[in-house]
This record gives structure tokens, sequence and C-alpha cells, in this order.
């Protein structure tokens, strides 16, 4: 397995926040740098932390690419060498369960709840968990969770960007007959999601009740598309990509249907609400988490 390295900087949240923007507008990024920003703690909610992670010791062209995000003076890194060992499974292992509505989602290191109408699910830290956005994972939990509190009926789900599963495996929870599509871009995800629901309990195949996983980018899967439109699409990935595929995701949602859109700074919310105000959809509710936004938004009848 080839090294892992990591920089790490430390500076103000807007710093910090600035430059992972900056960096979705970046349009030949380097993929296997991997940047993760968040608060030192709870009680210094301005101090945030830096980290690039790349698959190999660091370049002078990988450092000016991550410096180049800086409106400003960019603040200094420091660089580690990792053990050797999936640095996405490191940098996940422990996470405290995720509590949002009715589900608690852990690891398996920690017990489930044994509480009645607590929706237990066990991800294993994996290469698909996630980097830092967490945030959004739990807001769309909660904002599932009310939909069906609201009597949302949900019978065609599609989850893009599902990396574990876990919101398709939610929303077959809350809407047990439904038919679920879920789909990423990344071809770990299928093997992820498979062992997921196994561990779950939760079903894999094309009929209701159970969940089909495809590889796709956007909508260009054919089955996907031939799937929809969709009664409730969930899309938990980032804000230039919801932008930029609005319009196929905004086809993809029958008319009345609910969208969920996440992996969004508050700050950019109102570039992506008005993507979507475009192709016929109102807010239903928002919720913010630290400081992402999540969004469910519902399309106008007759579109």
């Amino acid at each position: 397995m080839p090294s892992s390295w990591k920089l790490t900087a430390f500076g103000p949240k807007p710093l910090i926040r600035d430059a992972l923007v900056a960096q979705e507008d970046v349009l030949d990024w380097d993929p296997d740098i991997v940047l993760t920003g968040f608060e030192l703690s709870d009680d210094r909610p301005d101090d945030w932390r830096l980290d690039a992670y790349l698959p190999r010791e660091p370049t002078a062209r990988d450092r000016a690419e991550i410096k180049a995000l800086f409106a400003s003076k960019a603040p200094r890194f420091t660089a580690e060498k990792l053990p050797d060992e999936d640095w996405v499974t490191l940098s996940q292992e422990g996470i405290e369960p995720i509590r949002a509505g009715r589900f608690n989602v852990h690891t398996p290191e920690f017990e489930p709840e044994a509480v009645p109408g607590v929706v237990n699910f066990a991800i294993p830290a994996s290469q698909a968990f996630g980097t830092g956005q967490h945030a959004t994972t739990a807001g769309c939990l909660a904002l599932l969770d009310a939909m069906k509190q609201g009597g949302v009926v949900a019978r065609n789900v599609a989850d893009i960007g599902t990396g574990t599963g876990l919101l398709a495996f939610a929303a077959l929870e809350l809407w047990p007959s439904a038919l679920a599509t879920a789909s990423d871009i990344d071809p770990v995800c299928a093997q992820v999601v498979e062992d997921n629901a196994a561990l779950n309990g939760v079903a894999l195949g094309a009929r209701p009740g159970a969940v089909t996983m495809v590889i796709a980018d956007g909508m260009s899967d054919p089955l996907l598309q031939a799937r929809g439109p969709y009664d409730l699409f969930i899309a938990n990935i980032l804000a230039g990509p919801l932008v930029e595929l609005a319009e196929e995701f905004g086809d993809a949602v029958a008319p009345g249907g609910n969208l969920l859109l996440a992996g969004l700074l508050e700050t950019q919310e109102p570039r992506v609400r008005r993507a979507y105000r475009a192709r016929g959809f109102r807010l239903a509710a928002r919720l913010v988490n630290g400081d992402w936004s999540i969004l469910w938004l519902r399309k106008r009848r007759g579109r």
C-alpha cells in the first residue's frame, strides 16, 4: 500500500471555510487530494483546522495548489506521514454515534441504543464513510424523519451520492414498501453498500423494499433514469455539483415530489436555492447543522 500523508494548518473559521469553498470551484482539482475542515472544539467555534490527505509525500506542486485556495496569505502547513493503513478508516475510527430524529448511527465499536422507537444502523469506518460531512448526514436523517411525521408518502426513492447507503437504508426504514435506488460516482461504494446492507439486514435487489445500487455520475446510469421520476430524491453531495445538476435532478423528481439536498455550506445556500427555484421547487423546510444547510424542497405540481 502506498504511503499516505497529511498536511495540517490552523486558522480562523472564515479563512478555512472559504478555502474549502474555493476548492469546489477548481475544475481540475487533483482528486487524490482530499480536504477536510472542522472546528477545534465546541468551546472554540471560531478556531478551525484544515487537513489535506494525500496518497503520496506532498510535492511542491501539491503544496502550491492547496495554498492557492486562500485569497489572503495561506496559513503554515505541517506535514505528517500516516501509518501504513487506510487513512480514511483511521480518520473515522471511534467516531461518536450520530443521533438524528429516530435514527442512531454508530460504528461497530459502539453498542446500539436499546430504546423503544430508536432505529439503529451500524456503519463501519470505511473508504466511503465520509470525510467530515457527518453534520449533513445527521441533517438528512432528521429531515427524512420530519417528512415521515409530516405525512409524506414515498413510493420511489433515489439516493444520489449514497456513500455507505445509509440514507437509502433510512428511507426504506421509513417507507418499507418503497422502490429504492442508490448511486455514487465512486466504484468502491458498491461493495461498501453491499456489506452495510448485510450488516443491517437491508435487502438488496430490484423489488420494492430493497435497494438497487448503481455507479453513476449524476443521472448518467440508464437504470437510474428509467426508474424515475422519483417522489423522494436525495442528493447529499456538494454545492457545485448540486447547482450544475439542477436541471437533471429537477427533471428526475415527479410533480409534487420531495427533494432533499445536502453537502452545502450555509453561505452556499442562496446559490443552490436559486438553481432549484428555477426548476419549480419551493422550500418546505431547512435545517442548519453547524455550518451546513440541509434543504427539503417540494416540486410544484404541473411541471
